[in-house]
Order: structure tokens, then C-alpha cells, then sequence
């Protein structure tokens, strides 16, 4: 019962990325190239590991806002990745090529093949890169200029803490280092709306990345970024659908009204990102973002599920005293089992999306705000439920 109620509270990890097709020709002197030696594995083009990050000076930066999007390149790591899938295809609607970075081995386990891969990020050009090896991810990079824009859309797979570091923080830095280095002037950061109150591990990653990114913009007049904070996605709310469709209950801590979020369509989501490219009023700004519609509780998700197929509401209600307990164990076997460090973490993530909304924390009241979080798109959960 307890992995069913947290399956429905938990974000959707989006996921880190990386490389396929044969890369290109390397192009001219915009485009440093590192010492790092290519080999070829599988008919494809990997870098070799580098054993220090490249240290190549920022090229200069592209004037891509006045090009029409058939000459503007974006790269999107983290490209199969939940959210990074529909960055990608929206990118590529609008008319932009785009350079798709992700790992060899993706999606839950590494079951995607590289050809599974290409084709379901096609047109776009895909690369298999290591983001947690600078080097590598340069060297990968460097035969797709001119570079004009990233969107980064890297995530830990479940917020561990070490893996939280490894990924929403030094990955990130490593995908900002190379996209400066070859040119890009533009900087779209996935983050979470979460990170205003860092309890979290992975949330402190990500808010230290953002300091990076304002502090690199605020030394460097021809590079602009956006952070773009969502509240919740429809998939992470979407955990007890079946289960109540198949006449179950909906399980929910205490009476459901702890918490609310604003949660956006995926492909809302990513129509917001891709209008950060290229609008000028979404440049060098923490962009905190929810779907239309009123912020929803628990609660209202339940009577929501029960309303569609037009049956009585039945809830099962959790204290929310339990989970601390649970809490409490495990972090102090933690102090002792070091092996133990990521499953408190979890737990601890569990409770925070159990009683923490994600909705924008208004400064003035100390509380957190429907009316202040913008919204976006037309998609509502209900839709999504249906």
C-alpha cells in the first residue's frame, strides 16, 4: 500500500542521455577539439575517456535569435529521458535540427537499443555520450557545430545522493562547459519548482547548478540562459489511475489536503522550453511553471478518479506518522550501514512530496501560492485521467 501511495506522489525522473549516427566532419574554428581519442565500438563513434575536463576558451557565441529555427541547432541531453522525448519532438516540429544526447544504453535497465534509440528520437541527430565525462561529451560535440542553444534535461534516476551530484549537478556543469565551448549562447535548464525549499538532496544539486548558471551569464554578456521549474508532471500524479479503475480505493496520507500542485501536459511542458530559445523575455530568469487549472490536493485528485466513471468516493487515509517512523529507522541504520544512505533518501523524498506542495512559495506570506504559479498550455489532469 505504501509504494502504491508513494508510486502516485513521486516526480517522473527524466533521465540522463547520450549518441548514435556516425559523426559528422568536424567543422571549423569555432569548434575546439580535444585530445581525447575517438574509437570506434559497434559502428559507431565513441570519445574515449578523458581523465580531466576540457579547457578550451568559450567561442564566440551565436547570434541564433535572428535565424529562422531551420538554422538554429539545439542540443537536448538527456534526449530519452521522460520530459527530454517530448523536448526533442517539439523541437523538431517547430523546424529546429537538433543533436540528441543520451547514453549508449538507455531507458529503465539500458533495455533501449541504440537502433530503438535513432529511430524514436528520429529526424533528429542522435549522440552516444557520457555526460559525467567532460571530455568525452566535448569530443562527442564538437563535429555538430555551429551549436546555438541547449536544453538540458538531465535528471538522477531517483534522486539517490550520490547519484543526485553526479548527474543534476556535475553532469549539468559538464553539458553547460561543452555547449559554451562550442558556441551555444543560450542555456534551457529543466529543474523543479521543488528547489525553492531544499530538504532533498537532488534538490540541492540542481538549486547549486542554477547559481553556476546565473553567475556564468552574469560574467559572460553574450550568454543568456532560463531555468524553467515545473510543478508536478501528469504521469507523477497518474500512479492510481488503474488501481481505481479496477475498483480499488485511492490511498492518500491524512486527509489528502496536505499538499497541491499545478501539474502541466508533458507536451505543454515542452512547448514552454522551446518558447525559452527564442523569446527574449524568458532570458536570464528562474521560470517557475503549473498547467491551467486550479492547484489540486490529493483529495481532489481522488474525487476527481471517482467522478469520471460516475462511482461513490472510497479512500483509504495513511497517517503520515507512519512514513516518519519508517524514516527516522532507516536514516539512523544509515549512520551506521552507509549502504543505507540512499534508501533514507528516498524515504525522505517520499515525505516531502507527501506533505510539500509544488506550487511557488509566495515571499510576502511565507506560504505557498495557486494565484503565483503561473500556468500554461490547455491540457488539464482531468483530460489526462480520462
Amino acid at each position: 500500500m505504501a509504494a502504491l501511495l508513494l508510486s502516485s506522489r513521486l516526480p517522473t525522473s527524466t533521465a540522463t542521455a547520450s549518441i548514435a549516427a556516425p559523426r559528422p566532419t568536424p567543422c571549423s574554428l569555432s569548434c575546439p577539439l580535444t585530445a581525447a581519442k575517438a574509437c570506434r565500438r559497434g559502428g559507431c563513434i565513441l570519445a574515449s575517456s578523458a581523465t580531466s575536463p576540457p579547457r578550451a576558451s568559450p567561442a564566440a557565441a551565436q547570434p541564433f535569435r535572428s535565424l529562422p529555427p531551420s538554422e538554429t541547432t539545439i542540443v537536448v541531453t538527456g534526449a530519452m529521458g521522460y520530459i527530454g522525448r517530448f523536448v526533442v519532438r517539439e523541437l523538431l516540429r517547430r523546424g529546429h535540427p537538433v543533436v540528441a544526447v543520451t547514453r549508449p544504453r538507455s531507458g529503465i535497465r539500458g533495455k533501449n537499443s541504440r537502433e530503438e534509440v535513432v529511430s524514436d528520437l528520429a529526424p533528429a541527430r542522435v549522440v552516444f555520450s557520457d555526460v559525467t565525462d567532460p571530455g568525452a561529451l566535448l569530443a562527442d560535440l564538437s563535429g555538430y557545430c555551429p551549436i546555438h542553444a541547449v536544453v538540458c534535461c538531465l535528471a538522477s534516476g531517483g534522486g539517490g545522493v550520490q547519484d543526485s551530484w553526479r548527474v543534476d549537478y556535475r553532469a549539468t556543469l559538464h553539458t553547460l562547459q561543452a555547449a559554451r565551448s562550442l558556441g551555444a549562447a543560450h542555456f534551457v535548464f529543466l529543474s523543479a519548482v521543488c528547489v525553492k525549499n531544499p530538504l532533498l538532496e537532488f534538490q540541492r544539486a540542481k538549486l547549486k547548478f542554477e547559481d553556476k548558471l546565473a553567475a556564468k551569464a552574469a560574467r559572460d554578456p553574450a550568454f543568456t540562459y532560463s531555468v524553467v521549474r515545473p510543478t508536478a508532471f501528469f504521469k507523477s500524479q497518474g500512479g492510481q489511475v488503474e488501481t481505481v479503475k479496477k475498483g480499488n480505493p485511492y490511498v492518500m496520507f491524512g486527509d489528502g489536503k496536505f499538499c497541491a500542485c499545478k501539474p502541466i501536459c508533458e507536451e505543454d511542458l515542452a512547448s514552454f522550453i522551446a518558447d525559452c530559445i527564442f523569446d527574449q523575455e524568458k532570458a536570464n530568469k528562474v521560470l517557475p511553471i503549473g498547467g491551467t487549472g486550479k492547484a489540486l490536493t490529493p483529495l481532489d485528485q481522488g474525487e476527481m478518479l471517482f467522478r469520471l466513471p460516475g462511482r461513490e468516493p472510497r479512500f483509504i487515509k495513511v497517517p503520515i506518522r507512519i512514513m516518519d517512523g519508517v524514516i527516522w529507522v532507516i536514516d539512523g541504520l544509515a549512520k551506521v550501514f552507509p549502504g543505507l544512505e540512499d534508501a533514507a533518501e528516498f524515504g525522505k523524498i517520499g515525505r516531502y512530496y507527501a506533505s510539500e506542495s509544488t506550487l511557488v512559495l509566495d515571499p510576502e506570506t511565507g506560504e505557498y501560492s495557486d494565484e503565483k504559479t503561473p500556468s500554461y498550455g490547455t491540457d488539464t489532469l482531468e483530460q489526462f485521467f480520462d
